[in-house]
């Protein structure tokens, strides 16, 4: 199997691609400085061009979308949330994704069952809003539509999507004051992504594989 992952370099998505490594996959990490992975900040079209003409006429089996950024965790209401992170916050988490999909479609339709999975968040819940971080929150919301409608106008050709809240994770941007770690929210998406299918598409799931209120 063929796995593409974003955002490879650290966090969940460098457990991800340590666990699909270490489990015999053929593994296209991506990360915006390149090195050891393939060089893609997926606000940058080019990028994505590039990338897609790195793995052209390859198949890819599963496309994780797991890159983007959390810009406003700071912030306040009475002066904060500036336009321009806004802009870079959209451009990472939502635009990114979109990008990363359209531009890795030819290769997914290569594969025999090819699947896509899109890192969310319960931020991303209508049903749960708390208030603030009104800038990631609405970016994660975006997401999870994009993810809803990628299902239906992918479902003609067989691609199946899967969008998935990865826990509050004890990362950098989830802080050490979260709740489960980076291996346990990476074992249990790996779990939910082998048991996506075209009967679940377009699924809004916990990293443990429950459902999530959208």
């Amino acid at each position: 199997m063929h796995v593409v992952i974003t955002g490879a370099n650290r966090g969940i998505g460098q457990a991800l691609d340590a666990r699909y490594k270490a489990a015999g996959h053929d593994v296209s990490g991506t990360s915006r400085a390149g090195g050891e992975f393939l060089r893609l900040d997926v606000t940058r079209p080019e990028d994505h061009q590039a990338m897609a003409t790195t793995l052209d006429s390859r198949p890819v089996d599963l496309l994780i979308c797991n890159a983007g950024v959390y810009l406003d965790k700071h912030e306040n209401l009475a002066d904060g949330y500036p336009a321009q992170m806004w802009a870079d916050t959209m451009s990472a988490n939502v635009t990114g994704v979109f990008l990363t999909t359209q531009n890795l479609l030819p290769n997914l339709q290569m594969a025999q069952n090819p699947k896509i999975a899109i890192i969310s968040s319960q931020m991303a819940s209508q049903e749960r809003a708390p208030g603030g971080s009104y800038i990631y929150r609405a970016s994660k919301a975006a997401v999870l539509n994009l993810g809803r409608n990628l299902s239906k106008d992918l479902a003609h050709i067989g691609i199946a999507v899967g969008i998935y809240h990865p826990g509050w994770v004890k990362t950098d941007m989830g802080t050490d004051a979260a709740e489960i770690t980076v291996d346990q929210s990476a074992d249990g998406l790996v779990t939910c992504f082998a048991d996506l299918s075209m009967d679940d598409t377009g699924c809004f799931r916990t990293w443990d594989g429950r459902p999530h209120p959208y």
